[in-house]
């Protein structure tokens, strides 16, 4: 019988070391590649189709994608986009805090003003900061009833287009960026808050140093993606006049009636812009899952 039980023991053992050198193979699916052949050949067929169209205008197309005016639209548009999420990630750092905060009225006051911007649309509140000067035509600032003002001038003359671009893209912008860092804020645990205080942390030092490095791993993502979405929300600003890079497409083609080939430049830049925004924001998300792979690995 022992014989028998140490036989039976040897197998399962060499069983089990056969098992760990057995290489998984996924089983092919030929149904695949029988539905992935006709979508190939739509996707060569309309690529065929659209190169070789003339009415697309391709030579015009590589004439004005490096042209000067559209280049400057360009520059103008990061700026804006560069500009507009530094504000609203600030301004919505702030509000986050403000909502969290066990002050109701300070809380109430963050609230509403994410329930106003959020609720009316970006281009209703840009063609409002741009016409300001129809509600106040001029600015005084001093020490009320108390002296003359100190300083005043013409509304006109302080929201220019890019004054009112920035202000309707970037107080937009905090509203959302708001609950993006508010839900950050709330995913890490709040242990980590109550051990800052207990070693005498501020509560402003406490959020730079404990809470928003372990947050950033929830808020990057959503963070790239409205960075994204910012970059091609800018082209709402061609309806203020300003020389963004939909604006200077347009400039070239009401001149030219070019329609189509221009449209294509602009497309083809943002499109561009996009895609290094999306490789630039894997990267950043995979700096800062590092430190979590290592503590689940």
């Amino acid at each position: 019988m022992s014989k028998w039980r140490h036989a039976m023991s040897d197998h399962i053992t060499h069983t089990w070391q056969d098992d760990e050198q057995l290489v998984v193979v996924p089983a092919r699916h030929h149904a695949h590649v029988i539905l992935l052949a006709p979508l190939v050949l739509a996707a060569l067929g309309v690529l065929y189709s659209v190169a070789t169209n003339p009415r697309f205008g391709w030579p015009v197309v590589w004439h004005y994608l490096f042209s000067p005016i559209i280049l400057g639209g360009l520059l103008n548009t990061l700026w804006l986009t560069l500009i507009a999420m530094s504000l609203g990630a600030t301004l919505g750092i702030v509000l986050a805090v403000m909502c969290i905060s066990r002050n109701p009225a300070t809380a109430g006051a963050a609230r509403l003003f994410i329930w106003f911007f959020r609720g009316t649309p970006a281009l209703v509140q840009l063609i409002f900061w741009y016409n300001l000067a129809a509600l106040y035509p001029s600015y005084h600032l001093g020490i009320p009833f108390l002296a003359p003002s100190l300083i005043s001038g013409s509304v006109n003359d302080l929201i220019t287009p890019f004054t009112a671009a920035i202000l309707g893209l970037g107080l937009n912008e905090g509203a959302y960026m708001a609950e993006i860092m508010r839900a950050g804020i709330l995913s890490v645990d709040r242990g980590q808050a109550d051990a800052a205080r207990a070693l005498g942390m501020t509560q402003l030092i406490a959020l730079r140093r404990i809470i928003l490095p372990q947050a950033m791993r929830f808020i990057i993502p959503p963070t790239g993606n409205e960075t994204i979405g910012m970059l091609k929300t800018t082209s709402i600003v061609s309806v203020i006049a300003l020389s963004d890079l939909l604006y200077s497409a347009q400039s070239i083609y009401s001149r030219t009636f070019q329609t189509i080939p221009l449209l294509l430049v602009a497309s083809l830049w943002y499109l561009a812009l996009t895609s290094l925004f999306s490789l630039a924001q894997s990267r950043i998300e995979r700096r800062f899952n590092r430190g979590q792979a290592g503590a689940r690995g």
